[in-house]
């Protein structure tokens, strides 16, 4: 069973900044990245607790092939996507969105 998944508008926002840039890249490989981010939410909606928790029981997931983290929470069976960014932000960024 997929549990309910729901992303913050700041994710989406984040997977909008980076897919524009892997536009500007190469042809086709904004879609790659999309589909990777796809690929890792349908991973946690089906075993969200693949990942273990960290910093205020937020989990960290790896997108494939691509330098991206996808920053979650799991609580009450559902899946809250509050992050996707580059690995080498300062993450600070994506903790300030943990708060609220």
């Amino acid at each position: 069973m997929k549990l309910p998944l729901f992303i913050r508008q700041e994710a989406q926002d984040d997977m909008v900044e980076a897919r524009d840039w892997y536009q500007n890249q190469r042809n086709g490989l904004d879609e790659q990245f999309l589909q990777a981010v796809d690929e890792v939410m349908d991973r946690i909606r089906e075993t969200p607790e693949i990942y273990a928790p960290g910093y205020k029981s937020i989990r960290r997931a790896g997108v494939y092939r691509f330098p991206y983290i996808l920053y979650y929470r799991y609580i009450n069976n559902e899946i809250h996507v509050i992050a996707v960014q580059h690995g080498s932000r300062n993450p600070r960024r994506w903790r300030l969105r943990a708060d609220t």
